[in-house]
């Protein structure tokens, strides 16, 4: 059985996309380049908040709600790995299925797009 990134990969032709989708964050964002700093800004701060919460609880359903607003936040920047790990993870909350595998999936997407952003923006770590 292949990862869930590779499944990704196979959905997204063949490699993954860029971390952040720009053109969809802009078309969010109407190109207003400092709405665009802010919303990543609140991403990042938000996943990092979410992969702590979803480790400190143990009920399934809490679990997969977590990973439910991790999915939409990263939708709405156009994180696309970031959505896809998270909806993976919250498949497996629902599901009452052991969920390691795909919380480290959604880590490490997570850890991918907040370098990018750190490095477009130069904000601190």
């Amino acid at each position: 059985m292949s990862s869930t990134m590779e499944q990704y990969e196979q959905r997204t032709g063949g490699e993954f996309a860029t971390a952040i989708d720009l053109a969809h964050l802009s078309r969010q964002t109407l190109g207003d380049r400092t709405l665009e700093r802010e919303v990543l800004e609140l991403f990042r701060r938000q996943a990092r908040i979410l992969l702590f919460r979803f480790e400190a609880v143990t009920c399934p359903s809490e679990r997969a709600q977590i990973a439910h607003t991790l999915k939409g936040s990263a939708r709405g920047v156009g994180a696309g790995r970031v959505a896809y790990a998270a909806d993976e993870l919250e498949r497996a909350a629902n599901a009452g299925e052991p969920t390691g595998k795909a919380l480290a999936e959604v880590a490490e997407s997570v850890a991918e797009a907040t370098s990018a952003i750190e490095l477009r923006f130069g904000f601190d770590r």
